[in-house]
């Protein structure tokens, strides 16, 4: 009975699978067929003329290694900050006593359940006063700093023993020592993990972009994307996936090689 169960457990996540991977083929299928097989036979995962005519018109219509490397820079940035912001701050709320230690930490996590709206313009309206427009600092200086970035690096240090930090206090070693060459190492899993995710967060981000970057020499992938459809009418569909499959391919990378380290970051935080 026992063994009826898994396998009928195993059996609706296999198809749950493939329910969630089935527009990723899609995509992928479409983005090498003509735009008339696509309207054709737009459901057939295979083929019947598969042609690089799509990423071929791409590369003459839309400057993608400029795009990418927009995109990898701004993911960049804001990866690189929240993971020494969060560093930081964890540190500090883990190792360092003082008044009120609590009850800002519960301000800080707090902040994970304010919705982005709320916040949007108030940041756009500072961004503009800073001479920000239209620049990756612009889109990166608000995302600098991340509330679930401080909690999972304080998950993760919490199971450093407590013994191995006293012990180097007591011998008067400096905190800053303490960091670099006992924690940040040990809890080096887990700083790859989470600056993953931030990458791929950052990677596929939209919504703040589009108010910050108005030139298309600075747009990101994903700007491209909209702005290309927009362009075309919707009515270039292969081309559309085509850009759509360029633009997953580093987060797919990403994940693919940290796969382990993600997984057990978020099963050992106990996020779901």
């Amino acid at each position: 009975m026992f063994n009826f169960k898994v396998n009928g457990w195993h059996f609706v996540l296999i198809i749950l699978s493939l329910i969630l991977i089935l527009p990723v083929v899609f995509m992928i299928s479409n983005s090498f067929k003509t735009l008339q097989d696509s309207y054709h036979s737009m459901l057939q995962i295979f083929p019947q003329h598969g042609t690089f005519i799509n990423y071929q018109t791409l590369s003459k219509q839309v400057h993608l290694i400029q795009l990418i490397w927009n995109t990898f820079f701004m993911a960049s940035i804001v990866t690189i900050g929240k993971i020494v912001t969060g560093l930081l701050s964890a540190y500090a709320f883990k190792y360092f006593s003082f008044t009120g230690k609590k009850w800002l930490y519960l301000f800080f996590v707090s902040t994970i359940f304010v919705p982005f709206t709320v916040v949007m313009i108030p940041n756009y309206l500072v961004i503009s006063k800073m001479n920000l427009l239209n620049t990756a600092f612009g889109v990166a200086l608000p995302q600098l700093a991340d509330a679930t970035g401080i909690m999972l690096f304080l998950n993760a240090m919490n199971k450093i023993p407590s013994s191995l930090t006293e012990a180097l206090r007591i011998d008067r070693v400096p905190s800053h020592k303490i960091l670099t060459n006992i924690i940040i190492p040990v809890i080096r899993p887990s700083i790859i993990s989470i600056g993953a995710i931030f990458f791929i967060n950052s990677w596929n981000e939209y919504v703040w972009p589009t108010l910050i970057l108005k030139d298309k020499s600075s747009f990101t992938l994903p700007l491209a994307l909209q702005n290309y459809i927009s362009s075309e009418g919707g009515t270039n569909f292969p081309l559309a996936m085509a850009l759509s499959t360029i633009i997953i391919i580093v987060p797919l990378l990403i994940y693919l090689v940290f796969q382990r380290y993600i997984l057990n970051s978020i099963s050992n935080s106990g996020l779901k």
